[in-house]
């Protein structure tokens, strides 16, 4: 099972902090959740068409999309950190 977390602009745009997915067979990749996730949800489609880069990290370590998913993985998705 992924545990999936959402962070600030993103958790706003969703409604909702985290979330739990069995992990689909044709999911092996952060890119193909992103689809997948998007293809079962207007909201969240939306906020990857958006002008936003969104970073994602699989336990707890950023990845690119290409990355490789497995059972048990969390996967967070949160937009670029600013500071100063």
């Amino acid at each position: 099972m992924l545990t999936i977390q959402y962070f600030a602009s993103i958790r706003e745009a969703l409604s909702r902090s985290e979330e739990e997915l069995l992990l689909p067979v044709d999911v092996t990749s952060v890119q193909a959740l992103i689809d997948h996730l998007g293809a079962n949800n207007a909201k969240f489609a939306a906020v990857f068409n958006g002008d936003k880069k969104v970073l994602v990290a699989v336990n707890q370590t950023i990845v690119d999309r290409k990355h490789s998913l497995s059972e048990n993985d969390e996967v967070a998705f949160f937009p670029p950190m600013t500071g100063g």
